[in-house]
């Protein structure tokens, strides 16, 4: 079963649009949201995690919402932690992909 992206505008400020797909419930766009990604990391292993380039996080809704839980909760899931790791390492691997023309 395949997700059908689309892109809506923001419910927040509604000016920006934001490519979400028919299974999201909770949308933002990245200059929404960037608030609530601004906070103190005091352990070191998920500081390193969380830096990212910040573009990674304006391309992908599931990474800020992965930074904003950690923000909120001052914890993870292992699963989470994976699913984070994963996205990223897919990301990254996509931006070195050369690409052919």
């Amino acid at each position: 079963m395949v997700a059908v992206k689309f892109k809506q505008k923001c419910p927040k400020c509604r000016k920006n649009y934001v490519v979400v797909t028919n299974r999201q419930t909770f949308i933002r766009c990245y200059d929404c949201q960037k608030a609530d990604m601004e906070g103190d990391i005091k352990d070191p292993k998920m500081k390193k995690m969380f830096n990212i380039p910040e573009e990674f996080y304006k391309e992908n809704s599931f990474l800020r919402a992965i930074k904003v839980n950690y923000l909120r909760y001052e914890s993870l899931s292992e699963k989470q932690v994976e699913a984070f790791e994963k996205v990223v390492k897919q990301m990254k691997e996509e931006k070195e992909k050369p690409t052919s023309e």
